[in-house]
């Protein structure tokens, strides 16, 4: 009788453990979810904050390349015009 009710005690004991391992893993899982919620947003801003300097540095990069072409053309037809009158 005695093992009987030693198990029965050992049983209850280790089930009112498995749901406080529960608890605290279901707590550390909330946390850890969190964490990475917090890791994704953060690199998502910084990879925003990269690509938009990247856009304005190659925009401007653009820009200036256009408007030295567009010098060397005006400049190649001020060419012409002058070999024409010639």
């Amino acid at each position: 009788m005695k093992k009987i009710l030693l198990s029965f005690a050992v049983l209850i004991a280790f089930a009112s453990c498995k749901e406080e391992t529960q608890e605290k893993l279901d707590a550390a899982k909330d946390a850890l979810t969190e964490e990475v919620k917090e890791n994704v947003d953060s690199v998502t801003a910084k990879t925003a904050k990269v690509l938009d300097s990247t856009t304005k540095k190659i925009k401007s990069k653009v820009d200036t390349a256009l408007v030295k072409g567009a010098i060397k053309v005006e400049e190649k037809a001020k060419q012409i015009k002058e070999a024409a009158k010639k």
